[in-house]
């Protein structure tokens, strides 16, 4: 019987051209093989074997018309079984973009930001003790927060990615209890290389971990209010710069520097479970993009920009790792009131946060405002050479505030603006956060170095960030050149 149908192709083909479709074809090949197959020596009931007989000495055009009945309710089976494995993952539909679930994820988008980057940039408040309790250098103390800063980048520049993969949940967990941990065995630790381990690593990579995929989660559920709800979220950054130091300036003259650590851990742990018990992904997993874009490394303006970001980085992290050793040694201010200076520093950019965005996506484009806000940037570090009172550091401090934390919320959003190729964006941002991490690792040791090679003057730290900050607005004013040419009324 095979061995006819096979033979008789030209029926096939009328039969083909009557209807069938490469489906019946792939399905016929599957019937004929079964037909091979299958044993002679099995014994069937009785009722089956008669119809297989029947089916054996009908004709050749029946026998086609039996295999094309069998394939077409295979193709049924297929269709139905396909429909049903599509359908067990429903189909998200447009982002909300509102709603109480949308901003609620925005909301642990906040806490998730206030736990790391408000935590690191708090480190002023802990290097002032440091330098108090423990016999190293300023330089040296530094590297523990730099370190901290570093890891955030470097980690959250790859963990991200998990989000995509469909492993937010556990990426977030573990991220959460490395931090933790770190918050509770820094706690107890009592020498450097402890310190430089819990609140410098450990806490460093568990914040890398869950920061980038908590904002990552965010994002999806916002469309046309994607910018404002991350700017929002990112003064949570701001928030935490501001609670921490509260935090550490009320309770460490009270209960001690352990139990202080202790009750920053305990906050942690509240507004983190938060964070996992509500916080759901929205998109079924995805095919990520590469790590690396090589191509990006010819693009002049991407180059220059990321460059250049890099001078500018270095300079803010000293800035905020030594603000309050500043106010104490230079101003006379005691310890309790030189943090005062950290709260200050960090909250002032909450509108500060919000603000430049809004104006670059209404009116001027990123970088048309980036470029004016750094430059303001290293006039005021020029003009911190001649801070010697309370009321002029006090106003120094609110206006460089306002113009640091608008350099950090429009970093990321230059990038994306230099990304001509949309679905290449995130890939060139998790490039860009992985270099500037080293900027973020050095900043604060360099300026402590020059500060204890200069017996301890100011003067020579601050002239170098003065001129670094100079260096990348160069930089960054030559991306957008390179960009858009000397035209100032184009949008960019």
């Amino acid at each position: 019987m095979v061995l006819s149908i096979m033979s008789d192709k030209r029926e096939i083909r009328a039969g083909e051209e009557l209807g069938d479709s490469a489906n019946d074809v792939h399905d016929r090949g599957d019937f004929e093989k079964y037909e091979v197959a299958r044993p002679d020596n099995v014994d069937f009931p009785d009722h089956i074997s008669e119809m297989s007989s029947a089916a054996d000495n009908a004709p050749l055009s029946r026998q086609v018309s039996l295999a094309r009945t069998k394939s077409r309710r295979s193709n049924v089976m297929t269709k139905v079984a396909s429909r049903l494995t599509t359908h067990s993952i429903k189909d998200p539909g447009p982002p909300p973009d509102g709603g109480f679930r949308a901003w609620l994820q925005c909301f642990c988008g906040w806490l998730a930001i206030c736990n790391t980057w408000g935590f690191a940039l708090s480190f002023g408040a802990f290097q002032t003790y440091f330098a108090e309790t423990l016999p190293e250098s300023p330089s040296t103390i530094s590297w523990i927060g730099s370190t901290q800063a570093c890891l955030i980048f470097l980690v959250g520049a790859f963990s991200g990615r998990a989000l995509d993969a469909g492993l937010f949940r556990p990426t977030v967990f573990i991220g959460i209890l490395i931090q933790l941990f770190g918050i509770f065995t820094m706690s107890v630790s009592k020498h450097y290389w402890q310190l430089l381990i819990t609140q410098g690593i450990l806490t460093g990579i568990g914040g890398g971990l869950f920061f980038c995929p908590a904002m990552g989660l965010m994002s999806t559920y916002f469309l046309k209010k994607r910018g404002m709800a991350l700017g929002i979220a990112t003064t949570g950054n701001s928030a935490g710069g501001m609670i921490y130091p509260v935090i550490v300036r009320q309770l460490l003259p009270k209960i001690g520097f352990g139990w202080t650590v202790r009750v920053l851990g305990l906050l942690n742990f509240v507004t983190l479970a938060f964070c996992v018990v509500f916080m759901k992904p929205r998109l079924p997993p995805r095919k990520s993009g590469p790590i690396v874009e090589w191509t990006a490394v010819k693009d002049v303006p991407y180059v220059l920009f990321v460059v250049g970001c890099c001078f500018l980085m270095a300079p803010i992290y000293f800035s905020f790792f030594y603000i309050a050793s500043f106010a104490r040694d230079v101003v006379g201010l005691p310890y309790t009131q030189s943090l005062n200076l950290v709260i200050i520093l960090n909250g002032i950019g909450i509108p500060a946060r919000i603000l430049p965005g809004f104006i670059a996506d209404r009116f001027a484009g990123p970088l048309n405002v980036f470029i004016p806000i750094i430059t303001v940037n290293f006039v005021l570090l020029w003009a911190w050479l001649g801070v010697r009172n309370v009321g002029g550091f006090y106003a120094f401090t609110v206006v460089y505030g306002i113009f640091a934390a608008g350099f950090q919320s429009l970093f990321p959003t230059c990038v994306g603006s230099l990304s001509t190729d949309l679905s290449k964006a995130g890939t060139r941002l998790g490039m860009a956060f992985s270099t500037i991490s080293f900027a973020a690792l050095v900043g604060g040791p360099i300026g402590g170095a020059i500060l204890q090679a200069d017996h301890r003057s100011y003067r020579g730290p601050i002239i170098w960030a003065a001129t670094s900050t100079m260096i990348g607005t160069a930089m960054v004013a030559g991306s957008r050149v390179s960009k858009k040419g000397w035209k100032l009324n184009v949008r960019c």
